[in-house]
């Protein structure tokens, strides 16, 4: 086995782990459920912020964020069931750069349909001789 000056690693294993990590992609999905949901922007690049109380306008603010603009939904929901909401209700408002954040969640998080239960009245099982 072959060592690096260091010792501390083989070489050989090096670009392996460098393969396996960029061909490793993983889409993971929450069911996290939200209060309240805006945008802000920060180092020019406007996002959608997730949070479960309105006193997070104040860590935004305190952290350098400007054009914070957030709101309390009716009921608590997941990131596909918000990205649904606003756009229903425009939140964007003509604004192009919340338009495409609203539109890169809505991409992001898909919204899941359940699908029906297969109907169990039509099924017949023959007896086994």
């Amino acid at each position: 086995m072959q060592y690096n000056n260091n010792m501390d690693r083989a070489i050989g294993f090096g670009s392996f782990n460098q393969q396996a990590k960029a061909t490793k992609k993983v889409n993971i999905m929450t069911n996290k459920k939200f209060a309240v949901v805006g945008v802000s922007t920060f180092a020019g690049k406007t996002k959608i912020r997730f949070a479960n109380d309105s006193m997070r306008v104040k860590i935004l603010a305190k952290n350098g964020h400007t054009d914070i603009d957030l709101v309390n939904l009716p009921n608590e929901m997941s990131k596909s069931e918000i990205a649904q909401h606003l756009i229903q209700i425009d939140f964007a408002k003509g604004r192009a750069n919340v338009a495409d954040a609203v539109a890169y969640i809505a991409k992001k998080n898909p919204a899941t349909s359940v699908a029906e239960p297969a109907s169990v009245a039509n099924t017949v099982e023959e007896p086994v001789a």
